[in-house]
């Protein structure tokens, strides 16, 4: 008699558990529509991210452990740590690029779970100790995909052994395909959005964004009775890079250009942070003579033509900084076709308000500047 009732209160256990395991099941499909909803409803690579982390770590992760998301950058075609969320927030997440998990789910596509690492002879935990300080037991991965294009993974990894069932590699598995195709229209649309703003080549403004921002910074001028000044920049000969060296040239001359540019306006915005020794040492620029509060807009305005705004910058100091400049591309080298050789740029020089009001008679002005520094020789600086 005691034994029956031992199977009856055993059976009635599991269909206690079967009932309890069927209810969760039914509520983690049901968050589904929730998570489908967040998605689908915007377009932004970091929201979506952000929706898709909480809801997969509550559901799944239980708050517990860490969740993880790498989607492959498009420069280095390698996985790149986008966002986490930590039971600990404390916790630093050092696998920028993944540990030997993500790289065994990035290069078979493939979802993985392991109930316990130290039991699992596939990988090398050799390796792992040197790649990570973070303690993992358990974790489940899942691949996000499009067609034959692999975009990332989903991570949840904990302390605790067996703490990922089948079941939640399951759901897992289900929210990234969902979520696959909202990340690849969030890509999508983020890349399509910096080619309207950003150069496909040397990466800076393009003129219609440049217009657009320098409009502001003008009228921001006017608002604030505050000075700005406009350099205009041309290659000097510019097509001759091509005729001698090849049609590839001329792009490796402009790409060096705007990074010199851009390197050259940086170190000038942060030296102002560095203490008077290190500022001496540099000998980028003189002690007390350096930009305080300016953000310079730098845009390609035509093929070999480039234009920078500087916001709160006299002429005087807009003439001296973009002679330095000038004299910064002349020394940098460049090699085309295993050839040494240089560039120099012509320069235009106008300003707000000592030369006009106006801004589109600031951006002649500059211009026309720019034009009569080529008329005398190149390779010099014209203020107007």
């Amino acid at each position: 008699m005691e034994e029956k009732i031992n199977i009856l209160i055993e059976q009635n256990s599991k269909e206690l558990q079967n009932k309890a395991d069927f209810k969760k099941k039914v509520l983690r499909y049901l968050e589904l529509k929730n998570i489908i909803d967040e998605i689908n409803e915007n377009i932004d690579l970091d929201i979506i991210a952000e929706h898709l982390l909480s809801i997969t770590f509550s559901i799944i992760g239980q708050n517990k452990g860490s969740c993880i998301l790498y989607l492959v950058d498009n420069k280095t075609q390698r996985l790149a740590l986008f966002k986490t969320k930590k039971e600990d927030n404390g916790l630093i997440i050092k696998d920028k690029e993944g540990d030997i998990f993500d790289l065994w789910v990035s290069r078979h596509a493939q979802p993985l779970i392991i109930e316990n690492i130290k039991q699992d002879f596939r990988f090398d935990l050799e390796k792992l100790k040197t790649q990570s300080t973070r303690m993992v037991s358990s974790l489940i991965s899942s691949p996000f995909a499009s067609g034959d294009r692999f975009l990332g993974l989903l991570r949840l990894d904990n302390p605790e052994i067996n703490f990922y069932s089948q079941d939640d590699l399951r759901f897992l598995v289900t929210i990234s395909d969902l979520a696959a195709v909202a990340i690849e229209n969030a890509q999508l649309f983020q890349k399509t959005k910096d080619l309207a703003i950003h150069d496909s080549l040397t990466s800076l403004y393009t003129k219609g964004y440049f217009l657009e921002r320098f409009r502001e910074e003008f009228k921001r001028s006017v608002r604030q009775n505050t000075v700005l000044s406009l350099l205009m920049l041309d290659i000097d000969y510019f097509k001759n890079y091509n005729d001698r060296f090849g049609h590839t040239a001329g792009d490796i001359v402009l790409t060096n250009l705007a990074t010199a540019m851009s390197t050259f306006f940086m170190v000038q915005e942060s030296i102002k942070h560095f203490p008077i020794p290190l500022r001496k040492s540099l000998k980028v620029i003189a002690e007390g003579d350096f930009l305080e509060d300016v953000n310079p807009l730098i845009g390609r305005f035509g093929g070999e033509e480039f234009c920078v705004v500087l916001p709160r910058i006299d002429k005087k100091k807009a003439f001296e900084l973009a002679e330095r400049l000038r004299l910064k591309i002349e020394k940098a080298k460049i090699v085309l076709r295993r050839n040494q050789t240089n560039v120099t740029v012509s320069i235009g020089v106008a300003s707000f308000p000592a030369d006009t009001k106006d801004e589109d008679d600031l951006i002649f002005k500059a211009d026309r500047a720019m034009y009569e520094a080529k008329q005398k020789g190149r390779n010099r600086v014209i203020k107007i």
